[in-house]
C-alpha cells in the first residue's frame, strides 16, 4: 500500500510505502493549540516506510524536552508529521490524501478537553492516556 499526503499549499508532499496504525486523537490543550482544532488526528508510520518527496528545506520544526515534536511548512503552517528523537514518528491525518483505510481507535486526555467540545457517545475514551500510571 502507498499513501501520499501534503501541506495545504502542496509545496512540502510525502510518500508512505506501508500502513498507518494506531490513529488516535489528543484532546489535551497541547494539541488544541498545535493542531489548531478541538483535538488532533494522528497516526503511527513506521519511519523507514516515510519519504519526503518534494518541499523538505521547507519544513520547521517544534521538539520538546522529551524529544517528540512536530514537523511544519514554514509557508503554508500545516502540521504534517510528529517526530520523536529526529525521526517521522506519524502523520497528521488531515494532511493524508485519499482514503488512509484507517479510523480513529481512541480518544485520549479527555478529562482536558476544551469545554466547548461534546464526544459523541460509543468512543474508546481515555481521561489521560492509554498506558499506566505510577
Amino acid at each position: 500500500m502507498s499513501l501520499t499526503g501534503e501541506c495545504f499549499c502542496g509545496d512540502v508532499t510525502y510518500r508512505i510505502d506501508g500502513i498507518l496504525t494506531d490513529a488516535r486523537s489528543c484532546h489535551c490543550s497541547r494539541c488544541r493549540k498545535a493542531f489548531s482544532a478541538q483535538a488532533s488526528a494522528y497516526a503511527l508510520v513506521e519511519h523507514d516506510e516515510f519519504s519526503w518527496t518534494s518541499g523538505e528545506q521547507l519544513l520547521t520544526a517544534y521538539v520538546g524536552e522529551q524529544g517528540f515534536g512536530l514537523q511544519f511548512c514554514s509557508k503554508c503552517g500545516s502540521t504534517l508529521c510528529g517526530v520523536f528523537d529526529g525521526r517521522i514518528h506519524g502523520v497528521t491525518l488531515g494532511c493524508v490524501n485519499g482514503n488512509p483505510e484507517i479510523e480513529i481507535g481512541q480518544h485520549i486526555f479527555v478529562g482536558s478537553k476544551a469545554t466547548w467540545e461534546i464526544l459523541p457517545d460509543g468512543i474508546t475514551a481515555y481521561e489521560e492516556g492509554p498506558f499506566p500510571t505510577s
